[in-house]
């Protein structure tokens, strides 16, 4: 009973082992890429392929997956270094550098720690370009700086299978010194451009005065103008009038002068005149000689008259 009970028991236990080996088989073969990764495979030792994302093979027991490389934009800080310009003066710069891996096998076999080897390179690289700029410069061009530092590393990091897509420079720290000085230099330029202001306030000022005072004279000349043009005007037309107003009398009075009536009317106001006449007379002398025929009309108007045009010839 007990042989047969062991040969039972491992008849059973041997198509298990079989199903555990096949599982086993099957798991090595099999292997699943995530996106964006890249799988090394080697045989032996030797570089064989590299796997992208997706289902792949391999042959169990043979081949093995040596690294994994991640295809992704890579951030890596630059850690802080110290630098020298152009005109000798002594800086602390760190920055962030973003690459990816564009070929795997290089970045795997053609370097042994890419990550590491490409921030040395960002490091001696930024040293190099600011050593070319002066102090001043590096403030103002830290684009160009940026730039030049990425074309810099993408010649040397070629072989690396390596792609540098930009470089940013977080700070860039000057001794305490150089910080003094350039904030003294800002406050003279911030005051220098403040007296500037200042100055253009004033003559701009002064211009505008200048023209409000200029714009007021021709403002009032020509008012004054104005008001003697329109007096002027004013005047003629008064003057048009009364013109107009003492033809008009002649006319009228013309006009009633050839009837009987108005001429008995003009020898009454020249009989009236005639006796004002005479009693201006008598106010300047005492002794006034009359003709004989003083009492008639004709005379008498006559006589008038002849003394008006006395009067006005002694006036």
């Amino acid at each position: 009973m007990e042989i047969v009970e062991f040969l039972l028991n491992n008849l059973i236990s041997v198509p298990v082992a079989l199903l555990v080996f096949a599982l086993i088989l099957l798991k090595s073969s099999v292997i699943f890429v995530p996106q964006n990764r890249a799988f090394m495979i080697e045989r032996f030792g030797k570089y064989r392929a590299t796997k992208e994302a997706g289902l792949n093979f391999l042959v169990p027991f043979i081949d093995r997956v040596a690294a994994d490389r991640s295809l992704k934009e890579q951030a890596v800080d630059v850690p802080q270094q110290g630098a020298i310009t152009k005109d000798n003066i002594s800086l602390h710069v760190d920055g962030v550098l973003y690459f990816r891996v564009l070929d795997p096998y290089k970045a795997t076999y053609g370097v042994d720690d890419y990550v590491f080897a490409v921030t040395q390179l960002s490091q001696t690289t930024m040293r190099s370009e600011l050593g070319k700029m002066e102090l001043d410069k590096t403030f103002e061009e830290r684009d160009a700086l940026n730039t030049n530092i990425v074309t810099s590393i993408n010649e040397a990091a070629g072989p690396w299978g390596i792609q540098v897509l930009r470089y940013e420079i977080k700070d860039i720290i000057p001794p305490q010194s150089v910080m003094e000085a350039m904030e003294a230099q800002m406050k003279a330029e911030r005051v220098k451009r403040a007296q500037i202001l200042e100055s253009e306030g004033d003559r701009q000022a002064a211009i505008n005065r200048a023209e409000g005072e200029k714009q007021a004279i021709v403002l009032a000349a020509e008012a004054d103008k104005s008001e003697k043009i329109l007096n002027a005007e004013g005047e003629a037309k008064a003057i048009i009038a009364v013109a107009d107003a003492q033809a008009q009398a002649l006319k009228t009075v013309g006009e009633q002068a050839n009837t009987e009536e108005g001429q008995k009317a003009i020898q009454l106001d020249l009989a009236t005149k005639a006796i004002e006449a005479k009693q201006a007379i008598a106010k300047e002398s005492s002794v006034v000689i009359l003709p004989d025929n003083a009492t008639d009309a004709s005379s008498l108007v006559a006589q008038a008259t002849s003394i008006i045009n006395q009067i006005n010839k002694s006036a």
